[in-house]
């Protein structure tokens, strides 16, 4: 049955996208935040992929690029709309629902925002559970479907069209989100309802509106279940030669060393690479993509970015399962240690 998130919704759903979420600087979430408030009205009806009807277009509307360039470079208020737009006169047909590319942060509320300002229902699920790097790191493409044709829409009234197999889409978006100012609100994988639904992780938009809610464990936005690995204080952040160079991902790879205070005192490193990819204690591995492995600072709760690590900083290291169509051979493949250069 469809419910309306009006804006008390909003302001839980946004603080669900927030507890696991990676990348996400106080500026440009707050930003996006208020642009959803100044547009969702009465609300925005928010629906699973089985109530539609199985013909309908579902358009998949998410943030590429930088969110510290969307802080800085303001949006003009209608690139979600000008975005699927463009997509629907490439297609020749209407979108009849938008959905999520993934739901961190930005990203979960840039959807919302163009649902309301089409005045199409949200679809309830997303594209990964979790948030990976590359447009083309969606259970959408482990279920056969293209991101392209795709629409992007940029902040000085750019409007690109991009038609391209589906395996160049991100070699051939990254360098045109960076000349549009470093980022854009793109529509891509346009697919039926029916597709939807085979391909979705469902229900993961009510499952943030719930674990947004005050009083809510953190372990509530984690709905394939999430564990400490440890507690520890950074000693050093450093570069990595440990990655393939021919990797073409959004980051420079980096190491960030610390130590387990008390217990064992194990040395831990992690690997990152715009996301930390894999953490080792004492030289083993003890996760990897594709769950998701985030540090939290013990101060204020919050996730540290990988950017913003320091020595000295104490931080729980959360280890977020993924969907299970993760842990597949085809989900390894795409989203797994190798896809990051890492041979294991």
């Amino acid at each position: 049955m469809s419910r309306l998130i009006g804006l008390d919704e909003l302001g839980r759903f946004s603080a669900g996208a927030r507890v696991f979420a990676t990348g996400a600087g106080d500026s440009p979430y707050h930003l996006a935040l208020d642009w959803a408030r100044s547009v969702a009205g009465k609300g925005v009806e928010l629906v699973t992929a089985g109530e539609l009807k199985p013909e309908t277009l579902c358009v998949a509307v998410s943030l590429a690029g930088s969110t510290t360039a969307l802080g800085e470079h303001l949006p003009r208020g209608d690139e979600p709309e000008r975005a699927v737009r463009a997509l629907e006169r490439r297609l020749g047909e209407r979108a009849g629902a938008v959905v999520a590319l993934n739901l961190a942060a930005e990203n979960a509320l840039v959807p919302l925002i163009a649902a309301a300002m089409l005045r199409l229902p949200l679809v309830d699920g997303d594209g990964s559970g979790r948030v990976f790097p590359l447009v083309e790191q969606t259970t959408y493409a482990l279920g056969g479907m293209s991101p392209a044709p795709l629409a992007l829409a940029g902040g000085s009234g750019e409007l690109i069209l991009l038609e391209t197999e589906a395996g160049r889409v991100e070699e051939l978006l990254r360098p045109v989100v960076l000349a549009v100012g470093g980022w854009a609100v793109v529509a891509c994988y346009p697919m039926a309802a029916a597709d939807l639904a085979r391909v979705l992780v469902p229900g993961t938009v009510s499952l943030l509106v719930r674990a947004g809610t005050p009083g809510a464990p953190r372990s509530a936005a984690a709905p394939f279940g999430v564990r400490r690995l440890c507690r520890g204080l950074i000693l050093s952040v450093e570069g990595s030669t440990g990655h393939d160079a021919e990797v073409s991902l959004p980051s420079q790879p980096s190491s960030i060393v610390l130590r387990e205070p008390d217990g064992m005192r194990r040395l831990v490193r992690l690997e990152a690479h715009n996301e930390i990819v894999l953490a080792l204690a004492d030289g083993a591995v003890v996760a990897t993509v594709p769950d998701q492995i985030c540090m939290i600072c013990t101060g204020d709760g919050m996730v540290v970015d990988v950017d913003e690590a320091r020595p000295g900083l104490e931080v729980d290291i959360m280890v977020v399962k993924a969907a299970p169509v993760w842990h597949t051979e085809r989900g390894l493949a795409l989203g797994g240690p190798r896809a990051f250069g890492i041979a294991l």
